[in-house]
Formats: C-alpha cells, sequence, structure tokens
C-alpha cells in the first residue's frame, strides 16, 4: 500500500509542475510592463518551480519502479544529472541573456556540475 502512496504522490506531484509551466506566457503578461531582464528573470524562476516538480515526482516515480538499491542510487543521480541540464538550457535562454554575472555563468556552473555527476555513475 505505501508503495503505491509514493507512486500517487510522484504522478501528482508530475503532473503539478506540468500545470505550472503551461501557463507561464500569461502569468508572466500579468505582471504588466517589465524590463527585458525582469521578464527574463521572472519567466525563468516560474518555468523552474514547475521543472523542479515535475523532477521531484518522476524521481519518486523511478525510485519506487527500481528493484536494486544500487540501481536506484545511479537512477536518481543520473535524473538529477538530466534535471540540471534542463535548468542549465532554461538558464541559457533566460537568465543567462541578462546583464548579471552570476546568471551569465550559471548554465555552466550546472552543466558541469552534471558532467561530474554522470561521469560518477558510470563504473
Amino acid at each position: 500500500m505505501s508503495l503505491w502512496l509514493m507512486i500517487f504522490g510522484g504522478a501528482l506531484t508530475l503532473m503539478w509542475g506540468a500545470a505550472h509551466i503551461f501557463p507561464t506566457r500569461s502569468v508572466v503578461a500579468g505582471f504588466g510592463e517589465l524590463s527585458p531582464d525582469n521578464r527574463r528573470v521572472l519567466t525563468m524562476e516560474w518555468i523552474a518551480e514547475g521543472m523542479t516538480l515535475m523532477f521531484l515526482g518522476l524521481l519518486v516515480l523511478l525510485v519506487c519502479r527500481s528493484v536494486a538499491v544500487e540501481h536506484s542510487a545511479r537512477l536518481a543521480v543520473r535524473a538529477c544529472a538530466a534535471m540540471l541540464v534542463a535548468l542549465a538550457t532554461l538558464s541559457a535562454a533566460t537568465g543567462a541573456r541578462t546583464s548579471i554575472l552570476p546568471m551569465r555563468i550559471c548554465p555552466l556552473v550546472k552543466l558541469t556540475a552534471a558532467g561530474l555527476l554522470i561521469a560518477g555513475t558510470w563504473g
């Protein structure tokens, strides 16, 4: 029974994350006139919220599906790496296009961390 509760919770979290992403354009428009940098940062943060929720739900579903503990750990680390790549892509399209230096280097940091995670799971 507890496995099914976890699966339901993971699926609910995944779907709620997806529901965050679809109305992004109208949510940002609801803030009225914004500078291009503020619009990009707001867009990035709204999408990141949805992506994070989707990742958490997916991670729970993947781990529940797994049989071996070692396999579960590798699967979880690889899922984290995939999320970092997705967030790096989002950052490159939004925050990295602003004049704020830490946001400009953020995609590189995330991709480096993802590469380290993936490398650590092989072998």
